[in-house]
């Protein structure tokens, strides 16, 4: 699915360049479930942005789903984060006047409005928040506002999603909750990138990824029974509805702009 090849991001700081991103290849085929790890400053979630499109490179080539994406244009870029990406981040990114539904409606602002509320009233139920569809984040606890920035990344059946430090701002049983989810969603065959700094949650994927100054240092699987030991230790949360139920295909989205979520709009 992501095809990465001599990556390279850099910044220009007065006189000095930073080397964001040092080259880096990589392949993550579809289906996959890949963590990549790192300290701070290693370039793990400008690698992150890049694979979701949301930042350009400086050099190098990016392939997703065989298209090469340096020559694209925006509209494009857009609309192919709308229609295939969804994204999960730390600090949820919700708009914390506006109601659950209301968040998870964003991606579908210009999708047929006979669609747009019913499918997502089913993602927010996939995430066990239905009942929570009319309360806004500052009502929420922070997993509930976790569960609503999932619900608004699979609204629109992404093949890809990308989590950056999901679980960062969550106690362990949260964080463990909402891992549960993204193992459904994994199991579904949905592509998942996810960056963290815990081992405990790395090793929840299938292949962890490890950068330093840059690049990629060690990139290896993760052996099943090393993945069963972190979940028995910690124990397997999910929502308070119980797994997540599939969900219905929604209509195809018409045009796109540019933005975080990839909002589709008509025109061209």
């Amino acid at each position: 699915m992501l095809k990465a090849v001599q990556l390279r991001k850099d910044y220009h700081m007065g006189h000095t360049v930073v080397h964001a991103l040092d080259g880096v290849d990589l392949h993550i085929p579809a289906g996959g479930f890949v963590a990549i790890t790192g300290a701070s400053g290693s370039g793990k979630s400008t690698l992150m942005h890049i694979l979701g499109c949301l930042d350009r490179p400086t050099a190098g080539l990016l392939e997703f789903n065989g298209q090469r994406i340096s020559g694209i244009g925006e509209k494009q870029l857009a609309r192919l984060r709308n229609q295939h990406i969804g994204f999960v981040f730390q600090t949820f990114n919700l708009i914390s006047r506006t109601s659950a539904l209301d968040n998870v409606l964003l991606p579908l602002v210009y999708t047929r409005r006979a669609y747009r509320r019913k499918h997502a009233l089913e993602a927010l139920e996939r995430v066990g928040l239905a009942a929570r569809a009319k309360h806004t984040p500052s009502e929420m606890s922070g997993g509930e506002c976790q569960r609503v920035a999932i619900a608004r990344a699979i609204v629109n059946r992404p093949r890809l999603i990308l989590a950056d430090e999901p679980t960062g701002n969550l106690d362990t049983r949260t964080g463990d909750q909402i891992m549960a989810i993204f193992d459904e969603l994994h199991a579904e065959g949905i592509t998942i990138v996810l960056v963290t700094h815990e081992v405990d949650i790395a090793v929840r994927a299938q292949r962890i990824i490890r950068m330093q100054d840059g690049r990629i240092v060690e990139d290896h699987p993760v052996a099943p029974e090393q993945r069963q030991v972190v979940l028995a230790s910690r124990g397997q949360g999910l929502p308070a509805s119980g797994a997540i139920q599939p969900m219905q295909e929604p209509p195809a989205e018409r045009g796109a702009v540019a933005g975080v979520l990839g909002v589709s709009a008509t025109g061209e």
